[in-house]
């Protein structure tokens, strides 16, 4: 550390991995990071020109003859990376038939060598982060259509179809919430049947869940009501329940006064009941707002919904 922050040493390097994560933040302060981008496609042609027509490093002495097709076909298949456009081309090259002493390599050649275009996707990494995040913002802002392409990106890719069904049923509760309370029932549905089926075919209740969670009305008022209810917590740590809430099992906890004065809901009109029900110190508490999307205004009876602000 000393030596790089004098200047002794300089560090060069490179990773695939996130330095936020992956390098000592002291030393990272010390150095300039640079973010690689994919190259596009037009960089892509000109590095498959390049090679071609390189003696020295490329096949400029092999007479190819790659027709217009291939090359857009090993463009399209690089998705902006160096190493596998190059990877094709030489392989296309290796195994392309010759006519008339050149090597033709056609769109076919191309797709056959190639296959399949392995997504850039890290479970581990950035790629892995980012994707879900886009799902998840995808359901969150009612988006079905990029809520199955983030989907079937993450399964193509080889998620772990698992993983995705616990990121919906956390957002069935966090995003939809008491605006549609079937959906969390709908994410816990397909996170069985996903499991149960196995992949491939565990996409489609994933796919399911996740169009219907996208098209769902959306309330966070769930996740605004414990947040609320956990900040007294820490705030008041443990404060006494109500003796009238206590139970009095003994004739000692009732005469203590456990337990009286309870007003048993269900002797009440509609089972509902005006008491006490929080710590003294808590009194006139409100945690839980409703939404006004959906189900939650009905659920919520004579709650006011949240007041949206204007924008």
């Amino acid at each position: 550390m000393p030596h790089v922050e004098s200047g002794l040493l300089t560090l060069i390097g490179a990773t695939t991995e996130n330095p936020s994560f992956e390098v000592n933040a002291a030393l990272l302060s010390r150095c300039r990071v640079l973010r690689l981008e994919p190259l596009d496609d037009g960089d892509v042609a000109r590095l498959i020109d390049r090679a071609l027509a390189d003696e020295a490093r490329g096949l400029g002495t092999v007479a190819v003859d790659l027709q217009s097709e291939a090359r857009a076909a090993i463009v399209r298949l690089a998705h902006g990376d160096a190493r596998t456009a190059l990877t094709a081309l030489e392989a296309a090259v290796e195994t392309a038939p010759v006519a008339d002493g050149r090597r033709v390599v056609d769109q076919a050649l191309v797709e056959d060598v190639v296959q399949r275009r392995v997504l850039l996707y890290d479970k581990a990494g950035d790629q892995h982060y980012d994707v879900i995040s886009a799902f998840i913002k995808s359901i969150r802002g009612s988006d079905p259509d990029a809520a199955v392409y983030w989907l079937a990106r993450m399964l193509d890719s080889g998620e772990d179809p698992l993983f995705v069904a616990r990121r919906l049923v956390i957002l069935a509760s966090e995003d939809v919430g008491l605006a549609d309370p079937q959906a969390l029932a709908v994410a816990v549905a397909a996170q069985q049947a996903a499991h149960f089926v196995g992949m491939p075919e565990g996409f489609y209740p994933l796919a399911e869940a996740a169009l219907y969670l996208a098209l769902a009305p959306k309330s966070n008022s769930v996740g605004r009501a414990y947040a609320a209810a956990i900040e007294d917590v820490q705030r008041f740590g443990a404060a006494p329940v109500p003796l009238h809430l206590r139970n009095a099992p003994t004739g000692l906890m009732k005469a203590m006064g456990y337990g009286k004065g309870y007003k048993y809901a269900h002797d009440h009109e509609g089972g509902r009941v005006d008491q006490q029900h929080l710590p003294d110190q808590l009194v006139g508490r409100r945690y839980y707002v409703p939404g006004d999307a959906g189900a939650e205004p009905r659920l919520a009876g004579g709650r006011a919904p949240r007041k949206r602000p204007v924008e």
